[in-house]
C-alpha cells in the first residue's frame, strides 16, 4: 500500500504531466459543425423534388457567447481545419478538467500526508529537563 508521501510524488508526477499536455495546445476553436441543406422555394428547382436533399452542403458554426447562441457560416474549403480546432478545443478542455481533478486529489494528498506525519511524529518542541530533586 502506497504511502501518502508516495501519492503525493505520484500526483506531482501526473500534474506535471498535465501541464506539459497544455501546453502543447494548438488552434482552439469552441463550438459545433453543422452541415445543412436548404430549399430555396422555387417551384421548378431541383431542391422541390421529393426526395432531394437541396442546396448545399453549407457549414455552420455553432457556439454560445455570453448566453447567446451565435452561428457562423464556415466555407467548405475551411471545415477540415475547423474540424481540427473543435477537437482541439475538447482535447484541451478534457486536459483542464484532468488537471482539476488531480490538483484537488493533489492538496488531500498532501493535507493527509502532513497529518500523518503531524500523528507519527508527535510534538516538535523538544520536551524540558526535569529539574532534579532537592
Amino acid at each position: 500500500m502506497p504511502t501518502p508521501l508516495d501519492q503525493v510524488r505520484s500526483l506531482e508526477k501526473h500534474r506535471a504531466e498535465l501541464k506539459a499536455k497544455l501546453s502543447e495546445a494548438g488552434d482552439l476553436r469552441p463550438g459545433s459543425l453543422v452541415e445543412r441543406y436548404r430549399r430555396c422555394g422555387k417551384a421548378g428547382c431541383h431542391c422541390a423534388a421529393e426526395g432531394s436533399d437541396g442546396h448545399g452542403p453549407s457549414w455552420s458554426l455553432t457556439r454560445e457567447v455570453r448566453g447567446k447562441t451565435v452561428t457562423r457560416v464556415i466555407g467548405s474549403e475551411a471545415v477540415a481545419v475547423t474540424r481540427a480546432q473543435i477537437a482541439e478545443y475538447r482535447r484541451f478542455r478534457n486536459v483542464v478538467r484532468e488537471m482539476i481533478e488531480t490538483s484537488e486529489q493533489l492538496c488531500n494528498a498532501k493535507l493527509s500526508a502532513s497529518e500523518a506525519e503531524a500523528k507519527k511524529g508527535g510534538s516538535k518542541k523538544p520536551s524540558r529537563p526535569k529539574s532534579s530533586p532537592r
